[in-house]
């Protein structure tokens, strides 16, 4: 069968180099503005023009650059800097003295900070003080000596480009985190079904040939023996298992990312209801009573098939525990909302706590191959049992339920 592999991206930081590409243009714009509505202040404009055609150009022509992480390299970044610093300094020749005194803007004016923050995205809030520092230095020469406003903004660009770098830090490490969660879930949805599949066929017959084994004696019985032993390295494989290592985009743009990899059922897709009546007939016998609504149960082709499976996982438990006399009744209630099936029988009952002791011994019937199916459709299981009464379980499955969700595959190694 084809195995389709997606790609699931999660990063918080894209959206903060698209807002790093506008703010540039933006404020590339409002430096050009301030120049026009200045022009005849200043004492050698034909500098300040000289300055904007190289920063407007720059500006535009380096937008792919600040589109990712991956693009914006440190050559570009050092480049971008050093336009910043240098408009900075070249405003002390272009404008005049009484403008500057009077703390008139810098040539790029708050263009700066986009080069500080395009720094503190790229590599964290360390790169970002780096940054600032150098930009505060040389608003310091510009100004000639620190005055109050001076200080004021340059602070301002060193607390907020400091912060939004360690932001980014945090989000990346959140983006592993969450990376890792996703994998282990899918491993974990992907371990549960095998150990349904294996519970539901090679445990019963090892625990089925052990059990005859020991009763018939002989060769037999050490042959049950070591049924016995397989069983129980079976369940512990099948309770454990890997968990594929959680990786990182080499893009880190794209934040972390989850490679998985799905074995679509071809008869899992958005086919056409089926009865469910038709599934769950195959059940009744003669310890077996079967009661079904007079019409057509429809459901979802994969939600139908777990049900049913989990009701036979619940009749396995019965031909087990209940002894070769019990009796067992299947009721199918087809409600507006949702579909419910009651599996009763009239054996001894389960005792109070030994669901929770077969669960730590690797017994998994209830858990996996009753529980675990309703829960991986959207569905719920009961099981109500009074000792010499009886045992009940109750499966309820909305009828909108579609089939097992999550990713069916491990995560694939790169």
């Amino acid at each position: 069968m084809p195995k389709l592999e997606r790609v699931m991206a999660m990063s918080v930081e894209q959206p903060l180099w698209r807002a790093l590409t506008g703010y540039r243009v933006l404020t590339m714009i409002y430096a050009v503005g301030l120049f026009i509505s200045a022009y005849d202040k200043f004492e050698r404009p034909w500098l300040a023009i000289a300055y904007f055609v190289v920063l407007a150009g720059w500006t535009l022509c380096t937008l792919p650059k600040v589109a990712g992480a991956a693009s914006c390299t440190k050559r570009f970044l050092a480049a971008d800097l050093t336009i910043a610093i240098t408009g900075i300094l070249l405003t002390r020749l272009a404008d005049s003295t009484a403008r500057i005194e009077a703390g008139g803007p810098t040539l790029p004016s708050i263009w700066t900070a986009g080069a500080v923050l395009a720094f503190a995205i790229k590599g964290g809030w360390r790169w970002a003080a780096f940054a600032s520092t150098l930009v505060a230095v040389a608003n310091l020469i510009h100004r000639g000596a620190p005055t109050r406003d001076t200080i004021h903004n340059v602070l301002l660009v060193w607390v907020a480009s400091i912060a939004i770098g360690y932001v980014v830090e945090v989000a990346r490490a959140s983006e592993r985190t969450l990376a890792r969660a996703l994998e282990i879930e899918a491993a974990t949805r992907e371990r549960e079904r095998l150990a349904r599949d294996i519970h539901d066929s090679v445990l019963q017959v090892l625990a089925m040939v052990q059990r005859r084994g020991t009763a018939l004696g002989g060769e037999a019985a050490e042959l049950g023996r070591m049924a016995g032993e397989q069983e129980v390295a079976l369940r512990t494989l099948v309770s454990g298992g890997l968990v594929p290592v959680s990786r990182v985009s080499e893009d880190a743009a794209q934040g972390a990312l989850v490679h998985a990899v799905d074995e679509p059922d071809p008869s899992d897709g958005a086919g056409d209801p089926v009865d469910l009546r038709a599934l769950l007939a195959p059940y009744a016998g003669a310890k077996v009573t079967f009661s079904e609504p007079g019409g057509p149960v429809p459901l979802a082709p994969a939600a139908a098939r777990e049900l049913a499976a989990a009701v036979g996982a619940a009749l396995d438990n019965v031909r087990e525990h209940a002894g070769d006399g019990a009796r067992a009744w299947i009721l199918v209630e087809d409600w507006p909302d949702e579909i419910i099936v009651t599996v009763r029988d009239d054996g001894p009952g389960i005792p109070e706590g030994r669901l929770a002791q077969a669960e730590g011994e690797g017994r998994l019937g209830v858990a996996l191959s009753i529980r675990g199916r309703l829960r991986d459709i959207g569905g719920t299981a009961e099981l109500i049992s009074v000792p010499g009464q009886g045992t009940e379980v109750e499966l309820k499955v909305p009828k909108a339920a579609e089939g097992p969700k999550g990713v069916r595959g491990k995560a694939e190694k790169r």
